[in-house]
């Protein structure tokens, strides 16, 4: 049977004409006057729609649009939302102000496997999905020239469903594109636009989606189409969906697809940001791109692609990390290996870090790829150093090319909107904060100034509506599984608006340790039931579909809220999402975060409560390290190494249930003559003035552009010219062909004897280079002091100059006046010196006296 399909739209009156405008635009979700605005159209039928104005707008009633077209205050509050969204769209932003020279064909391709925009928008599940869509909010803020390129789900979202055990089971709603905030992309002929990507033996075709987000636009790639078969068309069905293979193929239509897509659109990044390792394969699609265009060889292709490219990586451990078996990527990817130039060995090895490794890894082809590497902490940063050291063995781990940037929130995304008009009103000089610069701690400083008592009642409405919210959610969980109405009547009794109330929302990966404050429950019992400072605790989080102990985490805690001890007082919530998380971390008094150090690469959620007035109770990893220990919220522990798992967290649970019963519980409880918890309210302001201007997207964004961004697109503009690629080629060839010559000996003095601060010491050595030219190379002096690897972990480079010759030695020096007291030590090398390149570590050349 052969259905046929048509879509029926609102027929909105003219003067309302402008809600289909802004139901297809996502800045809709971060902005409280346009939400108010669909939230007055029907509350009930706004809070069924999920926040999706596209499907709202098409489920309201035509005489309802006939009434409000008719309404005098909501067509002036209509009006006043579109002549702020035209102000937004044609404002030029903080780029325009702040843009380098030779920018006018500057643009950033973000890629990321999940975006969290919205809700109104599932394609995404966890932190990843969060942190894309605040980078894509923020970016169109600033007014930066920037796409984001994803896939297009048919099931994007993991919606948990707990059962009567408590052990969590999963739904994955399909998604109804005809009523989502999307539009198919067209060609030039005003047809639906497809690319072609080649999948081992097979060639399949995406279709294009485009969703505007502010400014700019997020592209989606949608293998459903007709024109493939079966098994093609579910590869972008669900969001890490299906087996390794179909996880394979949706990297390959992301990371190759993507580029091809850009392409197909007429689109020209300059820079490539890739946001962890699933898309990785699009380095590869540049270099043939490159290759064929510039009619170039692979090195002189992918020195251009090197160059230009940017890689984010979020997983601290190894295993974390994207991993296939070779032969799996032989089928797929052995076609581009043959464009490349390239022989499979060849190919292979871009994913390992060691020439034994047994699988191809994405985060090492991404690493040997893009010089502008980061971990999302100065935590994550050194781990990563030291995790991938491999991939630079002769380099010493601090001068591994992986530095940090740390991640963000976009704050206006998370902040509620009575926290919002608050801080308008007293520290932001009666401007919304979408017209600040929360970047700036002057900012902020007004928050200050806001009288306690009026702190602590908005505070306590977003707490109202938390407990509401949860108790709802627990009604219709009880409902659905036909518990009687005295079950369903007691869900309308948990939580206490007047209790300290502490969250934990995650998902519930083990090392995030969900089961911690369990350890000793009679210990909980006495903190929760103290009567004159109870406690309750709100749970929400998923564990991933194939996370079984994860979901053994879920299941005791969703199990033990029915202990008589703890009933009422410790909930957890199902399906935690966005607007869970909304409620969550805009109605918490405390929250608390007790993952593993230093498995939590950074975390966000923490941030997000920060900025709405939460204290936090964490322990010192990730984002956390970099603010306390601190006096206003509490750390857990310090840096401690323990001999075992089980001491360490039986250490760490103790701790939090002294900081809780010894610091956190008497101050919450601590009251002046109006109930106000004074001395609370000022610790709340000390930690909003403190994480809100550093912790946010827009400082995230800024850096990424000052420091990666700027530079990626400077090498874009000198790489452009093909001689100066051609001259790095031969540089290369000749270093490569004569490195094993290279030679430093008779180093002196050898300052055995001792010296004083302010003494000049000169530096000398024979250098020999044998074919390779002296400006091919840097002599550098490495001083600093040795750690107990044999690394120097700390001091400073010096380059040495050529002073004379010897036979066929170069003679290098340099002075060199010691600062500091105590040992010191030093050591010579030579290192490659490669032109117009970013840094000279990669194929890294260097040689260390022996």
């Amino acid at each position: 049977m052969k259905i046929h399909s048509f879509n029926v739209q609102p027929n909105l009156p003219e003067n309302i004409k402008f809600l289909e405008e802004l139901a297809d635009n996502m800045w809709f979700s971060w902005n409280w006057q346009a939400i108010l605005l669909f939230f007055k159209i029907d509350p009930a039928l706004w809070n069924k729609s999920k926040r999706n104005p596209k499907w709202f707008l098409g489920a309201i009633s035509q005489k309802r649009l006939e009434e409000i077209s008719n309404d005098t205050e909501f067509v002036n509050h209509l009006n006043k939302v579109k002549e702020d969204f035209y102000k937004y769209k044609e404002s030029s932003g903080w780029y325009h102000s702040n843009k380098k020279e030779g920018e006018e064909n500057f643009l950033t391709a973000y890629f990321s496997m999940e975006y969290g925009i919205g809700e109104g928008l599932p394609i995404y599940s966890g932190g990843l999905g969060m942190l894309s869509g605040d980078h894509m909010k923020s970016a169109s803020d600033l007014g930066l020239p920037l796409i984001g390129v994803g896939l297009f789900y048919q099931r994007g979202y993991v919606q948990q469903v707990l059962n009567r055990d408590g052990w969590q089971t999963e739904a994955y709603p399909e998604n109804d594109w005809a009523h989502m905030p999307v539009e198919k992309v067209k060609d030039a002929q005003g047809q639906d636009l497809r690319v072609s990507i080649e999948l081992g033996k097979d060639i399949i075709y995406a279709a294009l989606w485009a969703v505007s987000v502010g400014r700019i636009k997020l592209y989606l790639l949608d293998t459903n189409l007709q024109e493939n078969a079966h098994e093609f068309r579910t590869i972008t069905e669900q969001l890490y969906g299906g087996d390794r293979e179909n996880r394979i193929r949706q990297e390959v239509v992301l990371g190759i697809g993507g580029v091809k897509a850009l392409a197909a659109m007429g689109i020209k990044p300059t820079v490539f940001h890739i946001n962890e390792g699933h898309s990785a394969f699009l380095l590869c699609q540049r270099i043939i791109d490159i290759m064929r265009e510039r009619n170039l060889q692979f090195a002189q292709a992918a020195d251009i692609v090197w160059s230009t490219s940017v890689f984010t990586t979020h997983t601290p451990v190894i295993a974390g990390n994207e991993h296939f078996d070779p032969a799996l990527v032989r089928k797929y990817m052995e076609v581009y290996a043959q464009k490349m130039g390239i022989s499979w060995d060849e190919f292979v090895s871009l994913g390992k870090d060691e020439p034994t490794s047994a699988t191809f890894c994405m985060t090492v082809l991404a690493l040997k790829l893009s010089a502008y590497d980061n971990g999302v902490s100065k935590l994550h940063g050194e781990i990563s150093r030291e995790m991938w050291q491999k991939i630079w063995p002769t380099l010493p781990v601090k001068e591994i090319p992986i530095t940090s940037i740390t991640n963000g929130v976009h704050v206006s995304s998370w902040l509620s909107h009575e926290h919002s008009e608050l801080y308008k009103k007293y520290s932001f000089n009666d401007r919304d904060i979408n017209s600040v610069d929360i970047t700036d701690r002057n900012t902020w400083s007004g928050v200050d100034s806001i009288p306690a008592n009026e702190f602590w009642d908005v505070h306590n409405i977003r707490k109202d509506k938390l407990i509401n919210m949860a108790r709802l959610r627990l009604k219709k969980q009880l409902q659905r599984y036909g518990a009687d109405a005295t079950q369903i009547n007691k869900a309308s009794k948990i939580l206490k608006p007047d209790v300290l109330t502490i969250g934990f929302a995650r998902r519930f990966a083990t090392y995030k340790r969900a089961n911690l404050l369990f350890k000793d429950l009679n210990r909980l019992d006495k903190l929760i039931n103290n009567p004159k400072q109870p406690i309750q605790f709100v749970f929400a989080g998923k564990a991933h579909p194939a996370d079984i102990e994860g979901k053994e985490f879920v299941k005791y805690i969703s199990n033990i809220q029915a202990d008589p001890r703890f009933a009422g007082k410790i909930i957890f919530v199902e399906d935690y999402n966005m607007n869970l998380a909304r409620y969550m971390v805009q109605g918490v008094d405390v929250w608390l975060n007790n993952p593993i150090r230093p498995m939590e690469a950074s975390g966000t959620s923490g941030m997000k409560a920060a900025a709405n007035g939460a204290l936090t109770l964490s322990v010192l990893d990730g984002w956390w390290d970099e603010v306390g220990p601190c006096d206003f919220s509490w750390s857990i522990g310090g840096i401690e190494h323990y001999k075992t798992p089980d001491e360490r967290d039986l250490v760490e649970s103790e701790a939090i249930y002294n900081i809780i019963e010894q610091e956190i519980a008497p101050l919450f409880y601590e009251r002046n003559e109006d109930n106000v918890p004074e001395k609370w309210v000022s610790y709340m302001k000390q930690s909003i003035k403190t994480i809100a201007p550093f912790f946010n997207t827009h400082r995230m964004v800024c850096e990424y552009y000052e420091r990666f961004y700027s530079h990626a697109h400077k090498h874009f503009n000198i790489l452009s010219d093909n001689k100066k690629v051609q001259d790095i080629g031969e540089r290369r060839k000749v270093i490569a062909a004569n490195w094993y010559r290279v030679n430093i000996t008779d180093i002196s003095p050898k300052l055995e004897t001792e010296t004083k601060i302010g003494d000049t010491i000169t530096l000398r050595a024979r250098v020999f280079l044998g074919a390779i030219p002296a400006e091919y190379v840097n002599v550098q002096a490495a001083i600093g002091v040795r750690g107990t690897t044999g690394d120097l972990i700390s001091g400073q480079l010096i380059n040495m100059t050529q002073t004379g010759k010897e036979e066929d030695a170069l003679i290098y020096e340099t002075v060199i006046r010691p600062e500091n007291s105590g040992r010191q030590d030093y050591a010579l090398r030579i290192l490659q010196n490669i032109p117009y390149l970013p840094n000279q570590y990669m194929p890294l050349y260097i040689s260390w006296e022996n």
